[in-house]
């Protein structure tokens, strides 16, 4: 039985180093609690940790460890978010801590992601303030993208950190799984100016089967960032055998056009084996043979974790067809806009953020 009128919301007391009083839960009889942070709704007795492994009952009361805890932290180009539409070769600091609320078969950075903070000690101590201050050091630093691991294990942090980001009037970018609860995002939209975020299939089987999660979620988290004119882009890492039929596939663009439109950013991804996964990384020819359906359905389709440039990876108007933007690795020229982000062989809008 849930008691009445007990949920938590946020700047509650610290009890040390890396742990504080969490956000979103409710406490329940015999001194449990229930995280409300994502759908798992993981309900935890004394001493028990969710599925993301940093957040704890404490007698009673849910406790993050990770708060102020940073396992990795990068100065990186904007394009390697991947936001190729968001000021393109800006840099952004880059921060994550450990954990994950998905167990991703296939995760590209597991060492940190499905990690518990026992199982990494390089963690530095960094204050919210010391972060912000970290970004606004450098001037063409555009802000702090929170990644690595998946954000929302690390809520309070990140919130804390994108309030002053935002109100030194920097940009937060959350590059995240999509798989959390409508309220924790709704109260992130304030402070946060884009996202990145991975739809990892089309079907709640991949999801069930492959993350331990379902899709619903994440089709609504998509859908409310559109609602809320934030910058969006999507990242579809294509696996063999588990996401790539071409059938499935198509049935997601069109998705992704009817319910975020056809401007949206896609980015097909390439897999390489790792953590638990053994399958051979993904063949050219399935890139490009999704690449072709995407580009059916929607403006801007690019391939990511492959070496070649030219297409797939430069951005051309989708009026007149005028090569705009020109990419190789992660770096990027500007060659056919003007300082507004319009096309200059037709004045096409093609970037709102430049």
């Amino acid at each position: 039985m849930i008691l009445p009128a007990l949920s938590i919301l946020l700047n509650s007391r610290d009890i040390g180093k890396g742990m504080k009083e969490a956000g979103y839960y409710d406490r329940i009889e015999s001194s449990g609690v229930v995280c409300r942070l994502c759908p798992h709704h993981c309900r935890l007795k004394e001493s028990q940790y969710g599925i993301c492994q940093v957040r704890k009952n404490v007698q009673g009361t849910l406790y993050t460890e990770v708060y102020g805890k940073v396992a990795a932290m990068h100065l990186d180009p904007i394009e390697k978010k991947p936001l190729y539409h968001y000021y393109p070769g800006r840099s952004i600091l880059s921060i994550g801590t450990v954990g994950c609320n998905l167990q991703c078969n296939f995760c590209q950075n597991w060492h940190i992601s499905q990690a518990c903070v026992a199982d990494y000690p390089n963690q530095q101590d960094y204050t919210p303030e010391q972060v912000a201050g970290i970004a606004f050091e450098n001037r063409h630093n555009l802000g702090v993208a929170y990644t690595y691991n998946e954000p929302v294990v690390y809520y309070e942090y990140m919130k804390d950190i994108a309030i002053l980001v935002h109100e030194g009037g920097g940009k937060n970018v959350m590059v995240s799984n999509g798989y959390f609860n409508p309220r924790p995002l709704e109260d992130l939209f304030p402070v946060m100016d884009a996202f990145s975020i991975d739809l990892k299939a089309f079907t709640d089987d991949f999801y069930r089967r492959q993350t331990r999660s379902g899709i619903q979620p994440v089709k609504d988290a998509l859908i409310a960032i559109t609602r809320h004119g934030k910058h969006l882009e999507i990242t579809n890492l294509i696996i063999p055998g588990l996401n790539d039929d071409p059938g499935v596939f198509e049935e997601m663009v069109q998705w992704i056009r009817e319910a975020t439109g056809t401007a949206t950013v896609l980015h097909l991804s390439r897999y390489f084996p790792g953590y638990r996964a053994t399958i051979q990384a993904t063949p050219y020819k399935t890139l490009d043979k999704l690449f072709v359906i995407a580009k059916k359905y929607l403006s801007f389709v690019y391939l990511g974790n492959i070496s070649e440039s030219g297409e797939g990876h430069n951005t051309s108007c989708p009026s007149c067809g005028n090569e705009v933007v020109v990419r190789s690795g992660y770096y990027t020229r500007i060659t056919g806009l003007d300082k507004e982000g319009h096309c200059i062989g037709c004045g096409t809008q093609v970037l709102v953020h430049i």
